[in-house]
Protein backbone atom coordinates (compact mmCIF):
# COMPACT_ATOMS: atom_id res chain seq x y z
CA UNK A 1 0.00 0.00 0.00
CA UNK A 2 1.55 3.01 -1.07
CA UNK A 3 2.12 5.95 1.43
CA UNK A 4 -0.07 8.79 1.51
CA UNK A 5 0.79 12.31 2.51
CA UNK A 6 -1.81 15.31 3.06
CA UNK A 7 -2.59 18.49 4.69
CA UNK A 8 -5.10 20.81 4.70
CA UNK A 9 -4.34 24.17 2.83
CA UNK A 10 -7.09 26.44 2.99
CA UNK A 11 -10.84 27.22 2.67
CA UNK A 12 -11.61 29.69 -0.12
CA UNK A 13 -14.63 31.73 0.33
CA UNK A 14 -14.63 33.77 -2.98
CA UNK A 15 -12.88 34.45 -6.00
CA UNK A 16 -9.93 36.03 -4.50
CA UNK A 17 -8.82 33.49 -2.11
CA UNK A 18 -7.74 30.66 -4.43
CA UNK A 19 -3.42 29.43 -3.37
CA UNK A 20 -1.15 30.60 -5.36
CA UNK A 21 0.87 27.60 -5.00
CA UNK A 22 0.38 25.87 -8.77
CA UNK A 23 -0.20 22.40 -8.37
CA UNK A 24 -2.78 20.41 -10.77
CA UNK A 25 -6.19 20.33 -9.19
CA UNK A 26 -8.46 17.01 -8.69
CA UNK A 27 -12.06 18.35 -8.21
CA UNK A 28 -14.75 16.97 -5.94
CA UNK A 29 -18.39 17.82 -6.81
CA UNK A 30 -21.76 16.76 -5.06
CA UNK A 31 -24.98 17.16 -3.18
CA UNK A 32 -24.52 18.10 0.58
CA UNK A 33 -24.26 14.93 2.90
CA UNK A 34 -22.99 12.73 -0.33
CA UNK A 35 -19.91 12.08 1.87
CA UNK A 36 -17.34 13.90 0.23
CA UNK A 37 -15.13 14.57 3.38
CA UNK A 38 -15.55 11.40 4.51
CA UNK A 39 -13.66 9.70 1.59
CA UNK A 40 -11.16 12.67 1.30
CA UNK A 41 -10.50 10.87 4.76
CA UNK A 42 -10.17 7.79 3.43
CA UNK A 43 -7.80 8.50 0.51
CA UNK A 44 -6.07 10.85 2.95
CA UNK A 45 -6.00 7.96 5.33
CA UNK A 46 -6.14 10.47 8.07
CA UNK A 47 -9.08 12.65 9.54
CA UNK A 48 -8.55 15.61 6.91
CA UNK A 49 -11.45 17.24 6.48
CA UNK A 50 -14.21 17.58 9.32
CA UNK A 51 -16.95 15.65 8.30
CA UNK A 52 -20.62 16.70 9.74
CA UNK A 53 -24.05 16.03 9.69
CA UNK A 54 -25.74 18.99 9.09
CA UNK A 55 -26.27 19.02 5.19
CA UNK A 56 -25.08 22.38 3.13
CA UNK A 57 -23.27 23.62 6.18
CA UNK A 58 -20.31 24.61 4.86
CA UNK A 59 -20.23 27.24 1.65
CA UNK A 60 -16.38 26.93 1.14
CA UNK A 61 -13.83 25.43 -1.08
CA UNK A 62 -12.02 23.26 1.13
CA UNK A 63 -8.34 22.77 -0.56
CA UNK A 64 -5.97 19.59 0.40
CA UNK A 65 -2.49 19.05 -0.65
CA UNK A 66 -2.13 14.99 -1.46
CA UNK A 67 0.85 13.17 -2.54
CA UNK A 68 1.16 9.64 -2.97
CA UNK A 69 4.71 7.93 -3.08
CA UNK A 70 6.25 8.02 -5.89
CA UNK A 71 4.06 10.69 -7.56
CA UNK A 72 3.62 14.16 -7.77
CA UNK A 73 1.40 16.70 -5.40
CA UNK A 74 -1.55 17.87 -6.12
CA UNK A 75 -4.64 19.90 -4.66
CA UNK A 76 -7.83 17.64 -3.50
CA UNK A 77 -10.53 20.41 -3.78
CA UNK A 78 -14.17 19.68 -2.17
CA UNK A 79 -16.21 22.46 -3.80
CA UNK A 80 -19.42 23.46 -1.40
CA UNK A 81 -22.11 20.69 -1.67
CA UNK A 82 -25.42 21.51 -3.85
CA UNK A 83 -28.82 20.91 -3.19
CA UNK A 84 -29.95 22.41 -0.05
CA UNK A 85 -30.92 26.00 0.25
CA UNK A 86 -29.35 26.85 3.49
CA UNK A 87 -28.97 30.74 3.47
CA UNK A 88 -31.36 31.23 0.84
CA UNK A 89 -30.83 33.22 -2.55
CA UNK A 90 -27.60 34.64 -0.53
CA UNK A 91 -26.03 31.25 -0.17
CA UNK A 92 -27.04 30.29 -3.42
CA UNK A 93 -25.12 33.43 -5.42
CA UNK A 94 -22.06 32.93 -2.93
CA UNK A 95 -22.02 29.15 -4.52
CA UNK A 96 -22.81 30.26 -8.24
CA UNK A 97 -20.05 33.02 -7.99
CA UNK A 98 -17.49 30.42 -6.23
CA UNK A 99 -17.81 27.80 -8.33
CA UNK A 100 -17.92 29.73 -11.42
CA UNK A 101 -14.55 31.26 -10.39
CA UNK A 102 -12.93 28.64 -9.97
CA UNK A 103 -13.62 26.26 -12.95
CA UNK A 104 -12.84 29.58 -15.34
CA UNK A 105 -9.69 30.65 -13.44
CA UNK A 106 -6.15 30.07 -15.44
CA UNK A 107 -2.81 29.11 -14.11
CA UNK A 108 0.60 30.78 -15.18
CA UNK A 109 0.61 28.91 -18.48
CA UNK A 110 -3.11 30.00 -18.90
CA UNK A 111 -4.63 26.76 -18.89
CA UNK A 112 -7.16 26.07 -15.86
CA UNK A 113 -5.37 24.71 -13.30
CA UNK A 114 -8.41 21.85 -12.88
CA UNK A 115 -7.16 18.63 -14.35
CA UNK A 116 -10.49 16.81 -13.72
CA UNK A 117 -13.84 16.83 -11.38
CA UNK A 118 -15.58 13.67 -10.16
CA UNK A 119 -19.43 13.95 -9.60
CA UNK A 120 -19.95 12.32 -6.27
CA UNK A 121 -23.86 10.73 -6.28
CA UNK A 122 -25.21 8.81 -3.28
CA UNK A 123 -25.29 5.35 -4.45
CA UNK A 124 -28.84 4.86 -2.36
CA UNK A 125 -30.27 7.74 -4.12
CA UNK A 126 -29.94 6.88 -8.16
CA UNK A 127 -31.18 8.88 -10.67
CA UNK A 128 -31.50 12.48 -8.63
CA UNK A 129 -32.34 15.29 -10.94
CA UNK A 130 -29.63 17.78 -9.20
CA UNK A 131 -26.84 15.17 -9.95
CA UNK A 132 -28.49 15.13 -13.27
CA UNK A 133 -27.67 18.84 -13.73
CA UNK A 134 -24.68 18.59 -12.01
CA UNK A 135 -23.62 16.23 -14.67
CA UNK A 136 -24.58 18.30 -17.77
CA UNK A 137 -22.69 21.01 -16.24
CA UNK A 138 -19.34 19.79 -15.81
CA UNK A 139 -20.21 18.45 -19.51
CA UNK A 140 -20.72 22.05 -20.80
CA UNK A 141 -17.52 23.60 -18.96
CA UNK A 142 -15.60 20.93 -21.05
CA UNK A 143 -13.38 19.29 -18.00
CA UNK A 144 -12.67 15.57 -17.30
CA UNK A 145 -15.12 14.19 -15.59
CA UNK A 146 -16.42 10.80 -14.22
CA UNK A 147 -18.75 9.57 -11.61
CA UNK A 148 -18.31 7.48 -8.11
CA UNK A 149 -21.07 6.25 -6.30
CA UNK A 150 -20.72 6.49 -2.31
CA UNK A 151 -21.71 4.65 0.67
CA UNK A 152 -22.29 1.31 -1.15
CA UNK A 153 -21.48 -0.78 1.98
CA UNK A 154 -25.37 0.39 3.16
CA UNK A 155 -26.85 -1.14 0.73
CA UNK A 156 -27.64 -4.95 0.33
CA UNK A 157 -26.78 -7.00 -2.43
CA UNK A 158 -29.73 -6.70 -4.64
CA UNK A 159 -29.72 -2.95 -3.87
CA UNK A 160 -26.51 -2.25 -5.05
CA UNK A 161 -26.77 -4.55 -8.87
CA UNK A 162 -29.91 -2.30 -8.74
CA UNK A 163 -28.94 0.80 -8.05
CA UNK A 164 -25.68 0.34 -9.96
CA UNK A 165 -27.46 -0.32 -12.81
CA UNK A 166 -29.62 2.51 -13.09
CA UNK A 167 -26.93 5.20 -12.29
CA UNK A 168 -25.34 3.84 -15.36
CA UNK A 169 -27.88 3.88 -17.53
CA UNK A 170 -28.88 7.07 -16.27
CA UNK A 171 -25.12 8.76 -16.76
CA UNK A 172 -24.88 6.48 -20.14
CA UNK A 173 -21.49 5.70 -18.56
CA UNK A 174 -19.43 3.50 -15.96
CA UNK A 175 -19.94 4.70 -12.22
CA UNK A 176 -17.22 3.46 -9.84
CA UNK A 177 -18.39 2.23 -6.67
CA UNK A 178 -17.03 3.40 -2.97
CA UNK A 179 -17.23 3.08 -0.13
CA UNK A 180 -15.70 5.32 2.59
CA UNK A 181 -16.27 3.40 5.45
CA UNK A 182 -14.62 0.09 3.50
CA UNK A 183 -12.04 1.26 1.27
CA UNK A 184 -13.94 -0.20 -1.45
CA UNK A 185 -12.94 1.50 -4.58
CA UNK A 186 -10.45 3.16 -3.10
CA UNK A 187 -7.60 2.10 -5.07
CA UNK A 188 -9.62 2.41 -8.31
CA UNK A 189 -10.10 5.70 -7.50
CA UNK A 190 -6.50 6.96 -7.56
CA UNK A 191 -5.73 4.89 -10.63
CA UNK A 192 -8.50 7.69 -12.34
CA UNK A 193 -6.58 10.63 -10.48
CA UNK A 194 -3.23 9.41 -11.37
CA UNK A 195 -4.43 9.41 -15.32
CA UNK A 196 -5.93 12.58 -14.70
CA UNK A 197 -3.12 14.13 -13.43
CA UNK A 198 -0.88 12.68 -16.10
CA UNK A 199 -3.16 14.51 -18.49
CA UNK A 200 -4.78 11.18 -19.72
CA UNK A 201 -8.47 10.97 -20.39
CA UNK A 202 -10.88 8.95 -18.64
CA UNK A 203 -13.00 6.26 -20.13
CA UNK A 204 -15.48 7.41 -22.29
CA UNK A 205 -19.02 8.62 -21.98
CA UNK A 206 -21.69 8.71 -24.14
CA UNK A 207 -24.01 11.29 -22.38
CA UNK A 208 -24.20 14.52 -23.69
CA UNK A 209 -27.05 16.34 -22.26
CA UNK A 210 -28.46 19.68 -23.63
CA UNK A 211 -29.45 20.27 -20.03
CA UNK A 212 -29.08 23.74 -18.45
CA UNK A 213 -25.34 24.89 -17.70
CA UNK A 214 -25.98 26.57 -14.53
CA UNK A 215 -24.81 25.41 -11.08
CA UNK A 216 -27.22 23.19 -9.47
Amino acid sequence: MSRVTASFVTSVAGPGGFPKEDLPEITFVGRSNVGKSSLINALARTALARTSAAPGKTRLANYYRLQREGEAPFFLVDLPGFGYARGGQKAAAEFDALVRAYFHRENREGASPVRGAFLLVDSRHPGLESDSYAWAWLEDLGVEHAVAATKVDKLTRAERQRHLRELEAHHQGPVLPVSAATGEGLDELWKLIASLLRRQPLPPNRNKSSRSTSPP
